[in-house]
């Protein structure tokens, strides 16, 4: 019993030295040997939101300061001897700490390996296994040489340390800045005073689109309404190519900015609107530092100064007061002929959600930022959807965007986009033309990385591709691959022999290509184009190929008196589609229409617009004369087709802020029947010729043989027999001629339109005619009662021959309607009344010849008191088949001939 209480004491204090080990500094018992021993830097972020301070502790150990990391799959603390992609690569783990989970500015210590030494580390990343993937990283050599004062970069603003920013640390990051503010759940703006310099530096940062811009600023003094009137702010964004900008704003109207006939200019409108460019920058006083997008996430830094020199539109920021600041988040509408600006369009949405206001004092310390921006959808790449009948062109670049640091200097394209994410569909064929050159080879792979998986004694499975898919453009390489439901939802597109030129491959269920039978891509291949004809109606489907805030599509040769379908999404994330009859270039011209539009559809993926609907081939509009009444599409005849993509649509009133930033340079002409489409172009030189063949000979050869024979019978001999045959037979030729230009420019026949059915119908008919002459029976003898096979031949080769000029007539005038429908022919109108006209001349023609044939033979039959019996005037019987003209029906010859005369009786 007197031994309890040693025994409790002696546990206590084994307790209490455990506890005390555990808690102890890890680098307690670490020396401080290495020159990088209380380095302090921060992270450069690459992904997931990474931001953070380092201090290295000792030999060790580092602390890690207000860290901010998005969760990864297996991210681990790495070091390498270089931050170039091969040695990045070919790093290390220096540390058993995970960090797989989100961080929200979180500070800890980090022990290193114990065969780990900071001599062996030049560059400190935070790195994910799976995928090699770079969130973010220090180069200790870099902040070594800063330290000297022989760094090649100049480093970032650090505060001043009578700002009252605090911490006095020198910030070597863009992205990272002293204060931070939230003003919205997806908003934030940070910024750095710097008051000796007369400098702020701000910070926007917002999970938004690639497509949207990010506005803040200060309002007038003692102001207590209508906050945006007088403001002075700053509008940042990215470009279409990715690049950031900012730009200096005063607003003086609730409306986009709009220049009057007067010269002046009201609305939210750049400084340099008012004023014009200035070569001191006296107007526009925003300066871009950085700007990048990660995430989904949009981030710039600006400097802009507290007082500036211009008075007129730049307001004073005075940093020790609080004033009244605004924001908003919104469409962008980029720069055209109009307007050579990106201007913000109209934010809509609740308030403090995508505009609001505050009170701020800047140079109050603030950090109300806790944890990074995560945004509903962190793919930010481009996104290519393939379409079975439309080849993807893979090529290599320059890695600009690459979405996946660290990568090589040279990454893959397809259809000009860098290392876009790919959408296949399973059971739907892709068709990949390889273009990047004999040193890639591209393949399918499970593999995130590529370049082979067993040379990293890795294992991947491999779908399509190999060492034979490579090409270069003078001889593309093509590579099929069909999906099928074994194919995982997510592999990889990437080359055999380098690691990360690829990117994602997206697997999913059917899709439009599935749904549809016919598919084109329209002109600049930004637009694709899906449809299904039935007997009565067609299904349309639409998709853009960039992101836009709408899409649509028009059936005409221009916006000028075009039916346009447009598509977007509405403030409450509602797909629309509306019908529009377009009769001039400016917003008063779009007119509403109402067609019976059914299965109507439209989504936004990523910023990618897809509509669709299904309309009848003719509306169902009686007697009314409504523009939409007009809009029939006829299958037989190419539907010219064009497209425009703009920021902002709405089913109220339309103005120019609603006008596209892109569209079509040219319709294109879509043969639905056929399920192709081409280019509209001039008329070839060989289609002219083929019509101006086809008009010789039905307009003037082959007719001409038929007046020969119908009026030059009263001359003597067979002249108008050989004047007949020979016209006839040289219209043929050209006839068949022309038809073989025809068929070789148009790399086909095709019995589609009405055109060719009643070209082939001339044709034919007029080919009978030299068959029905061959086949002739033999013509009666002087007496002899004409036979009927000769009557009904006679019957045939007459019906058969003004039958065949009738309908090639025909064929001449829907030649000209197909001329017109296919080329959009300026002078068509006029080449048809010039037809009609040539017509109405050989009617006459004909009509004075029957007139005058009639008289003759009138003054024969009663005038006449002589004949001479066997000079007959309309004997055919010489064989003009054959090339010497022989008689074939002779019964005496010349020499041998007897003449009766008879006289009148005289009385």
């Amino acid at each position: 019993m007197p031994r309890k209480p040693t025994a409790i004491i002696f546990l206590g204090l084994l307790l209490l030295l455990l506890l005390t080990f555990c808690h102890a500094d890890p680098g307690s018992n670490c020396p401080k040997t290495s020159p990088l021993v209380n380095l302090e830097s921060q992270f450069k972020m690459l992904q997931h939101q990474l931001r953070g301070s380092i201090k290295i502790l000792d030999d060790c150990s580092f602390q890690v300061s207000n860290f901010d990391m998005l969760s990864g799959s297996d991210v681990h603390w790495w070091g390498a001897v270089a931050p170039d992609f091969n040695n990045l690569t070919a790093g290390f783990v220096i540390s058993d700490q995970k960090l797989n989970e989100t961080y929200k500015s979180a500070s800890f210590t980090v022990r290193l390996r114990d065969n780990v030494t900071w001599d062996q580390i030049q560059v400190l990343a935070v790195w994910d296994l799976p995928t090699s993937s770079d969130f973010g990283h220090i180069v200790l050599r870099d902040v070594v040489n800063r330290s000297s004062g022989s760094s090649d970069l100049a480093p970032s603003p650090s505060p001043a340390s009578d700002s009252g920013n605090g911490t006095g640390q020198v910030h070597t990051e863009p992205t990272m800045l002293v204060n931070c503010k939230s003003l919205s759940d997806d908003f934030r703006v940070r910024w750095t005073l710097r008051p000796e310099e007369n400098v702020i530096d701000i910070g926007l940062e917002a999970a938004t689109g690639s497509t949207n811009y990010m506005a803040f600023g200060w309002a007038r003094p003692n102001i207590t309404h209508q906050f945006m009137l007088g403001a002075d702010v700053a509008v940042a964004g990215f470009k279409e190519d990715g690049m950031p900008f900012v730009d200096d704003f005063y607003i003086t109207k609730y409306s986009e900015c709009t220049v009057y006939k007067d010269g002046s200019v009201k609305g939210v409108c750049p400084d340099t609107r008012y004023e014009g460019s200035a070569p001191n920058g006296f107007v526009n006083n925003t300066k871009l530092v950085y700007g990048h997008r990660r995430d989904a996430v949009s981030f710039i830094r600006y400097q802009r100064p507290l007082e500036s020199a211009d008075k007129k539109y730049d307001l004073a920021v005075k940093h020790t007061e609080k004033r009244t600041v605004i924001w908003a988040v919104g469409p962008i509408r980029p720069p055209d002929t109009l307007q050579p600006y990106y201007l913000p369009q109209n934010h809509g949405g609740p308030q403090d959600v995508v505009y609001g206001h505050l009170e701020l004092n800047v140079s109050e310390h603030v950090d109300d930022c806790y944890g990074p921006i995560e945004a509903d959808d962190k793919e930010d790449q481009h996104l290519i959807i393939a379409d079975a009948k439309a080849p993807l062109v893979v090529t290599s670049g320059q890695a600009v965007h690459y979405p996946d640091p660290p990568n090589p200097s040279k990454v893959l394209y397809i259809n000009k986009k860098e290392a876009p994410v790919l959408r296949v569909e399973r059971g739907v064929p892709v068709t990949f033309s390889i273009q990047a050159g004999h040193d890639v080879a591209l393949y399918i792979t499970s593999d995130p990385l590529g370049g082979n998986a067993t040379l990293r004694n890795a294992s991947e499975t491999v779908y399509a591709g190999g060492p034979e898919a490579q090409g270069v453009q003078a001889s593309p390489k093509e590579l099929i691959w069909a999906p099928d439901r074994n194919t995982p939802d997510l592999v990889y597109y990437q080359s055999l022999y380098d690691q990360k030129m690829g990117w994602k491959v997206q697997v999913v269920d059917g899709g439009l290509s599935d749904m549809y039978n016919n598919s084109v891509i329209l002109d600049d291949q930004q637009v694709t184009l899906f449809w299904t004809l039935a007997p009565d109606s067609i299904s349309i489907a639409v998709r853009g190929e960039k992101k836009s805030g709408f899409l649509a599509i028009g059936f005409g040769r221009g916006m000028v008196n075009s039916y346009a379908y447009v598509g977007w999404i509405d403030n409450i994330g509602k797909g629309r589609v509306n019908t529009y009859w377009i009769d001039g270039k400016d917003a008063s011209s779009v007119h509403p229409t109402h067609e019976n539009l059914t299965y109507v559809r439209c989504r936004s993926e990523n910023g990618i617009i897809t509509f669709e609907f299904t309309r009848p081939l003719k509306p169902s509009c009686g007697k009314s004369d409504k523009p939409e009444c007009k809009n029939i599409i006829d299958p037989t005849t190419p539907l010219k087709i064009i497209w425009a993509m703009g920021a902002t649509w709405t089913d109220d009133h339309l103005s120019d802020q609603n006008m596209h930033f892109a569209t079509s340079s040219r319709p294109i002409r879509v043969l639905l029947m056929r399920g192709s489409a081409e280019a509209e172009q001039d008329l070839q030189p060989v289609l002219a010729v083929h019509g101006f063949m086809m008009f010789l000979a039905w307009a003037i050869l082959l007719p001409g043989g038929i007046l020969a024979a119908r009026y030059l019978k009263h001359v003597k001999g067979d002249g108008w027999y050989r004047i007949h045959v020979y016209l006839q037979y040289s219209g043929l030729v050209i006839v068949l001629l022309a038809l073989l230009f025809a068929v070789a420019e148009l790399r086909g026949f095709f019995f589609g339109s009405l055109h060719v059915k009643f070209g082939t119908t001339a044709i034919f008919l007029v080919c009978m005619q030299p068959v029905n002459a061959y086949l002739r029976p033999k013509r009666p003898n002087n007496g002899e009662q004409v036979s009927s096979k000769r009557l009904l031949w006679e019957y045939l080769h007459v019906i058969g021959g003004r039958s065949a000029i009738v309908v090639g007539f025909g064929a001449l005038f829907t030649g000209l309607k197909h001329l017109g429908d296919r080329y959009g022919g300026e002078n068509v109108d006029g080449l048809n009344l010039a037809l009609i006209v040539w017509f109405l001349i050989c009617a006459l023609i004909v009509i004075y010849l029957e007139y005058y044939e009639r008289q003759r033979r009138r003054n024969r039959s009663i005038g006449r008191s002589n004949w001479v019996l066997g000079n007959l005037e309309e004997d055919d019987s010489v064989d003009l088949l054959s090339p010497n003209g022989i008689h074939s029906e002779k019964e005496s010859h010349t020499s041998g001939r007897m003449e009766v005369q008879l006289e009148p009786l005289n009385r």
